[in-house]
């Protein structure tokens, strides 16, 4: 199971290498005798120039300052939500996130990215935003990231393609890609997050993976670091979330694919679902 994501358990000790003899440093070469100088005469002293004028304090309104996130523009994004999201079934919830223009996002997309798996499930998978390929496809974790998720899932005895206790649902914070695959917006993910609570209360999950720090200030509303907050069971609406390291991040650091594995465990372990052989 650990090898499905490329975890390596038993890696062979790399045998030892002579030590290479250490360089000798070159010795500068000798610089020739200079001849003598013949006695000069001091020079007069250059007349001391008055002192410049101090300057100013910059003060903190003379600096350029990114701009927090207005209030009104959250405002303005959660007003032009659909109403009544929290009573949607599944078919009514497709189409409202299919249709949103609640941000900027939905100019520049090609396809909106709804989600993927069964139906009810006991694992919720979510992550941060859809990448290009994501875009051009319209499902969530494609490409390589999608394959080391579904190695990651196939560990565990689960998959999108699953029912019941051997299903899961996967799905993003953000619907739309961020242009060139930038951050999230604060305003963006206010006017997602309720489209992700509706389909939490539809997944009716018995554990919710965040993966990635976007997916945990969703779902948490917590800055602190990944490294922080692993290792502990969390709440959303009720439902346990573990949070981990995304699959892309995996792909960058595999060295920290145990660590993954570890929060897959403590997610077992969270619902009572034994390990499938």
């Amino acid at each position: 199971m650990l090898a499905e994501m490329g975890v390596r358990v038993w890696a062979p000790k790399p045998a030892a290498s002579a030590a290479a003899p250490e360089p000798v440093p070159e010795r500068p070469a000798a610089h020739p005798a200079a001849a003598p100088l013949a006695p000069q005469t001091p020079a007069a002293p250059a007349p001391v120039a008055a002192p410049a004028a101090a300057r100013p304090p910059v003060t903190a309104s003379a600096r350029p300052v990114n701009p927090a996130p207005a209030p009104a523009r959250v405002a303005a994004a959660l007003a032009s939500l659909p109403a009544g999201i929290e009573q949607m079934d599944w078919p009514a919830l497709r189409e409202a996130v299919a249709g949103c223009r609640a941000c900027g996002l939905c100019e520049g997309r090609k396809h909106t990215v709804f989600g993927t798996g069964s139906t009810p499930a006991d694992w919720l998978i979510v992550g941060e935003a859809p990448g290009e390929h994501e875009d051009l496809q319209g499902e969530p974790f494609v490409g390589a990231a999608g394959q080391l998720l579904d190695n990651m899932l196939r560990a565990v005895g689960s998959s999108r393609t699953g029912e019941g206790a051997q299903g899961a649902y996967i799905t993003n914070v953000l619907k739309c890609r961020p242009p060139a695959n930038r951050n999230p917006q604060s305003a963006e993910v206010a006017q997602c997050a309720h489209y992700l609570a509706r389909q939490v209360a539809l997944v009716q999950p018995k554990v919710i993976i965040a993966m990635g720090r976007f997916a945990v200030q969703a779902l948490l509303q917590s800055n602190e670091p990944i490294g922080k907050l692993r290792g502990q069971v969390h709440r959303y609406q009720g439902v346990p979330v573990i949070v981990t390291y995304h699959p892309a991040y995996l792909l960058r650091t595999p060295s920290d694919k145990g660590k993954a594995w570890a929060d897959l465990c403590l997610a077992m372990e969270t619902v009572d679902t034994p390990l499938r052989r």
